[in-house]
């Protein structure tokens, strides 16, 4: 061809470029599908190390503060290869420990591959490195290492409030003033949670075996695994799934899934029904298996010594008592709004404590009236189970 000389026209040269371009055709296919293959392993791997952020964001985030964090080894070594067990729960082992002997401590150890109970860890360590009372448990420290999570707390030498109550200490039943202490402390460190926190927190189990003892016997709320905080800004309840004990649990809570402090003014009521009688809050080989019911069917006979804990021999101010009584019932009434607030409660424990203290030289007189009153207002609707 004259305009293009080098233009080939036979079959050879024809054949010849087919075999050039094919291979090329290959390549440039098998090249797209190595990078496409590359943008997906890419995009798993980010997504893979999202998803380990969001597993431990506190690592980081939350615990910024001056607590000691403990390497797994030395949670081994603080308690002697884990020997000693002091109780469990939800969340896991707690296990006495000792850090500078003599300093003891509890060491609370996650369970493995437990997902609820990392969410409780979680929400044990952002509360406990933001609130500080007295009646409150301390943070001693915490370890995060891989798996091994473990919280560490001071220790109460005198264990729980449910052990003494059932007589479980080896020691001499508490008596009626260090009741009304305990429990006057007890509404201290919850109103701090209500009030004094921001955000407000709501505990969600308060009960007898989260009240811990400490060598002087003052009252330290424990175990936060459960607790929720208030946004602010926002109404004093929120919807959530319902959580907690059976037998403590709030039932308005229960049936509407909408949770209020008065939640934990309810729970409270329970553990002060518990301190008065030292009965099991659901026992069924009672006529009234709940204690909230059994209680007011016994006010309704007026029959008070066969509320009160017989370990007690009387030896307790009757006003004191009704008073306590009185207090409880309207902290289980079914309305949250009919409960008072754990500020009221605590006022109300100070005037028991009042009436105990002067009851040196007064004649105790049981005052039919008040039995009554209580008996005749008095309104239970049976605890739910948590779902």
């Amino acid at each position: 061809m004259q305009g293009n000389p080098k233009l080939c026209q036979t079959d050879e040269c024809k054949n010849s470029n087919t075999r050039f371009l094919v291979p090329v055709a290959a390549s440039i296919a098998s090249l797209t599908v190595i990078v496409v293959v590359l943008v997906l392993i890419f995009f798993a791997i980010k997504k893979t190390k999202l998803k380990v952020r969001r597993r431990s964001p506190i690592a980081k985030s939350v615990i910024l503060t001056k607590k000691k964090r403990f390497t797994y080894s030395e949670v081994e070594a603080m308690t002697n290869n884990f020997e000693r067990v002091l109780g469990e729960g939800g969340f896991g082992v707690v296990y006495h420990g000792s850090l500078n002997d003599p300093e003891h401590v509890a060491v609370k150890l996650l369970a493995q591959s437990s997902t609820q109970g990392y969410k409780q860890f979680k929400a044990e360590v952002e509360l406990l490195l933001r609130v500080h009372h007295t009646n409150l448990v301390n943070l001693v420290g915490y370890c995060i290492e891989e798996d091994q999570l473990a919280l560490v707390y001071e220790f109460a030498s005198n264990g729980d409030l449910k052990q003494h109550l059932l007589g479980e200490s080896h020691g001499v039943a508490l008596n009626w003033a260090n009741r009304l202490i305990i429990a006057m402390e007890t509404a201290q460190g919850l109103e701090y949670l209500h009030i004094g926190c921001e955000p407000p927190m709501i505990h969600r189990d308060v009960k007898t075996t989260n009240i811990l003892l400490d060598e002087n016997y003052q009252a330290k709320l424990a175990d936060f695994g459960l607790s929720r905080s208030f946004p602010i800004g926002v109404e004093r309840h929120m919807s959530t799934n319902v959580a907690g004990t059976p037998g403590y649990l709030d039932p308005e809570y229960f049936q509407t899934n909408w949770l209020t402090e008065k939640s934990d003014v309810y729970s409270f009521g329970i553990v002060l029904l518990e301190m008065i009688t030292s009965q099991p809050v659901i026992q069924q080989s009672r006529k009234k298996p709940h204690i909230a019911e059994w209680v007011g069917l016994m006010l309704k006979r007026g029959d008070i010594e066969n509320i009160m804990d017989p370990n007690l021999h009387g030896d307790y101010d009757s006003s004191s008592v009704w008073k306590a009584l009185e207090l409880a019932i309207s902290c289980v009434n079914p309305s949250s709004l009919r409960r008072p607030s754990m500020t009221q409660v605590v006022s109300e424990l100070k005037e028991c404590l009042v009436y105990e203290d002067s009851k040196k030289g007064r004649k105790s007189d049981m005052d039919s009236n008040i039995s009554l009153e209580l008996s005749t207002s008095f309104t239970v609707v049976m605890t739910p189970h948590a779902r």
